[in-house]
């Protein structure tokens, strides 16, 4: 199998529900059951390549992702598996440079699995963050996110993984690659993991009653989304196929996209929710 990795970049708020609360928000967003930490499941983004994928003809979307309707003779599996998406960047508002692109150890360990010579983690100090020599987030060694102040010290190995991940994200942007490095920060797990929960985005939506003009019966309800400026990453596999083209998986993944492709993926499309970047490795 040949496998890839992806990346998503959220350029609105994305909205990817569980269709049931147990808390306060009536509508919140996806979390791994272990990490509590936001996904996008593979299946959302599959059934959207299936939609999206350009210069695809009939036969070759067939074998990468299995026919529409099985009739007799023509059951089979498509060749295309893709993962889950996993929170890798979560943008944070900072006192200093506007927004943090904050990421964790945890996080970049795990990324780190589908990576060749991938750069050393850094090891932030308990309650503290590293950021490039470049940083706009820092203040007298402190950096200030949400409502907590963090002592942050400069990091080569900070350095190395901002400019990784910025040329995964932005490989024709010079420009946008330098910002997202000054604006990179990597924060001890616990700290990570409070904002995680606490630093999403959520928006109250009402219905308003056409005749007296204010919210309607039962019509107030209230939305988790992930901010926009999000990073996910995943992974997609790519086998031999499984019908009788006779296509190598090497084949196949060529004829995946190179560039980068606009999709939307979620819920409340309707109101600019799930505007995304998707980029394959």
């Amino acid at each position: 199998m040949k496998q890839r990795l992806f990346h998503l970049h959220a350029l609105s708020a994305l909205h990817i529900g569980t269709g049931q609360s147990a808390g306060t928000v009536d509508l919140p967003i996806a979390r791994a059951r272990a990490t509590n930490l936001p996904l996008v499941p593979g299946s959302a983004i599959k059934g959207v390549l299936r939609d999206e994928l350009p210069d695809l003809d009939t036969n070759r979307r067939k074998t990468l992702f299995g026919p529409d309707n099985i009739g007799a003779g023509d059951a089979h599996a498509g060749a295309l598996a893709v993962g889950d998406a996993h929170l890798l960047i979560l943008p944070v508002r900072s006192f200093a440079g506007v927004v943090a692109f904050a990421t964790c150890p945890f996080i970049l360990n795990r990324y780190a699995r589908d990576f060749d010579q991938a750069p050393l983690v850094p090891a932030p100090a308990e309650k503290g963050a590293t950021v490039t020599s470049t940083s706009a987030l820092k203040t007298d060694g402190h950096i200030a996110l949400e409502d907590l102040e963090l002592a942050a010290q400069e990091d080569a190995s900070t350095d190395a993984w901002a400019g990784r991940i910025a040329a995964s994200l932005y490989p024709d942007s010079e420009i946008w690659r330098g910002e997202f490095t000054r604006r990179f920060a990597v924060l001890a797990d616990d700290v990570f993991s409070f904002l995680a929960d606490t630093a999403t985005e959520i928006r109250a939506r009402i219905r308003i009653d056409n005749d007296t003009r204010t919210v309607d019966t039962s019509a107030l309800w209230y939305e988790e989304n992930l901010p926009a400026e999000s990073v996910l990453w995943g992974v997609i596999g790519v086998s031999r196929a499984r019908d009788q083209s006779g296509l190598t998986a090497q084949q196949l993944s060529d004829s995946l996209p190179a560039r980068e492709l606009a999709l939307q993926i979620g819920g409340k499309h309707t109101v600019g929710r799930g505007l995304c970047r998707f980029l394959l490795a």
